[in-house]
């Protein structure tokens, strides 16, 4: 979910849209978790089930990782997937309530399908999307056959990443939700892990890499602090507390914040009738100060093609022709880019 009502907040003007290629030799931190839903969700089949193998196992997350990050080392990128570690107790509520809603969808794709509904089928489909440790597991065996680096994190992989971003071990973290800023990276990459086009009904546009700095959301929301903006999402709703408080919207929340300078100072004003279910500075305190590792080494190999090919076609049974195809892709990109002698270690 992420703080999605805060992306509202954030104008255009700042949201600097980008090709591939202009972010060339840039290190991204991209969470992990974020990218495989998205893949689950996008890549099916017509009737909305995901992509299997012979064995019935889901392989869409594995299509997408695959041919996705062939598409980011091909433009210069040198992507590190960071995962999800423990999820903090603060998460707990929002964790039950989208296993609800993932069974409520599942109990509706159900009734579709028996009715004969294909097209309701398809959208309650894309609502059951669920990453199980097997698919993480093989997710990150492709990620090592490939030569791409990837990090565990202890507890939220975007909390990681963006710590890997705020201390230069990468350029940016990548993600499509906006949390990494409440995080601390300094800079937000969104649209990396998406097709480059996405259908609207039914017409196909463009969705363009876009870059997004802390300093300008700060400065463009006259805000003093990343913790005032921390204040803002948090009023909004978050993972730890999704509702936020009711009847407040983006422009309110900003003015709130902007006219009593902090969270805590709303508590005892505006805000002091609030009944709040989790205690808003435990998640101030959260985004402010995640659990997150050193121990990690950022090292880009040149792809190890058998092991590829055992995972993707013998494992999972994907066209031999196409994987092929994919790692002499994959094989030149790396090559161009000397991944070799240019090897990252933090």
């Amino acid at each position: 979910m992420g703080v999605t009502e805060l992306g509202k907040l954030i104008p255009e003007a700042i949201r600097r849209e980008v090709k591939l290629e202009q972010l060339s030799g840039r290190v991204v931190a991209l969470d992990a978790y974020n990218a495989l839903y998205q893949f689950l969700a996008s890549i099916r089949q017509p009737d909305g089930t995901p992509l299997m193998d012979s064995r019935g196992r889901i392989t869409s997350h594995l299509n997408g990782l695959f041919y996705r990050t062939i598409n980011l080392v091909e433009a210069g990128i040198r992507p590190v997937y960071v995962f999800d570690g423990k999820p903090p107790e603060l998460k707990q509520r929002e964790i039950e309530a989208r296993r609800a809603a993932k069974e409520k969808a599942r109990e509706q794709m159900e009734r579709a399908s028996t009715e004969g509904r294909i097209e309701e089928v398809a959208k309650y489909a894309k609502r059951v999307v669920y990453i199980t440790d097997e698919m993480a597991e093989d997710a990150k065996r492709l990620l090592t056959a490939m030569g791409i680096p990837w990090v565990q994190a202890p507890s939220e992989g975007e909390a990681q990443a963006a710590y890997m971003a705020s201390k230069g071990s990468a350029w940016a973290a990548g993600s499509q939700d906006y949390d990494a800023l409440l995080f601390g990276s300094p800079r937000l990459v969104r649209n990396l892990a998406v097709s480059a086009r996405r259908k609207v009904g039914e017409e196909y546009v463009e969705v363009p890499p876009e870059v997004i700095e802390l300093d300008a959301v700060l400065k463009a929301l006259k805000l003093k602090s990343r913790e005032q903006l921390i204040d803002i999402a948090i009023l909004l709703g978050t993972d730890y507390n999704p509702d936020g408080v009711p009847g407040i919207g983006p422009q309110r929340a900003l003015k709130i914040i902007q006219e009593t300078g902090s969270l805590e100072n709303a508590l005892k004003t505006v805000l002091k009738s609030v009944q709040w279910p989790v205690d808003p500075l435990k998640i101030k305190e959260f985004f402010l100060r995640p659990p997150a590792t050193d121990q990690y080494r950022l090292e880009f190999r040149q792809p190890d093609e058998k092991e590829i090919t055992r995972i993707l076609v013998e494992e999972h049974d994907f066209s031999r022709e196409r994987v092929e195809k994919g790692i002499e892709r994959l094989r030149k990109a790396a090559g161009r880019a000397k991944t070799s002698s240019l090897d990252a270690f933090f």
